[in-house]
């Protein structure tokens, strides 16, 4: 599939997403996210994927300094497999004013941007959740490719608090670093 295709078939998924409404409680996000921490690699530990993530490996997503509120934003992952053909999307995240840098819309093309919520993410910035009002995408992110099964646990909880379907949830292949 082109990346046109790929592309406008993304978008047409998240008007759709834009135009249902939800009786669901607000989802929770944090009160303040320093952006200069939280930028660099976050490796996908677990997601309710998007359609172009269904099959991704080795995801990560990785975020720059911000500039004027925007976020450069890279999204890699190798297709089908470990060694499968690899994947990069560039969107841009702008964070939205008076939300402590929890909130953003994150633009794949233009003009659309779809919620992007910074549900939680721990003291030290090694863990974070990532989610949308609507609970249709979530995104569970660390800075290691693999976590203890105590800490998922503990993530997961936190994603089922704020009304996810764990049953959707897909635990993202990551391979260990090199040492």
């Amino acid at each position: 599939m082109s990346l046109t295709k790929v592309l406008l078939l993304y978008t047409l998924v998240l008007v759709g997403a834009c135009q249902s409404t939800s009786t669901q409680l607000p989802l929770r996000t944090e009160a303040f996210v320093d952006l200069n921490r939280f930028a660099g690699d976050w490796y996908v530990i677990a997601n309710i994927p998007t359609f172009i993530e269904t099959d991704a490996y080795n995801a990560i997503e990785s975020y720059e300094k911000p500039v004027d509120g925007k976020i450069a934003t890279t999204f890699t992952f190798n297709k089908g497999d470990f060694e499968g053909e690899k994947k990069t999307y560039k969107p841009m995240g702008f964070v939205r004013e008076n939300t402590g840098n929890a909130v953003w819309g994150m633009q794949f093309i233009w003009p659309i941007k779809a919620e992007y919520r910074v549900v939680y993410v721990d003291d030290d910035y090694a863990f974070t959740i990532i989610g949308r009002t609507k609970r249709d995408y979530v995104w569970l992110m660390a800075r290691q490719p693999i976590i203890a099964d105590a800490d998922y646990q503990r993530l997961l909880s936190i994603i089922k608090e704020e009304g996810y379907d764990l049953a959707k949830l897909r635990r993202v292949p990551q391979q260990a670093k090199s040492q």
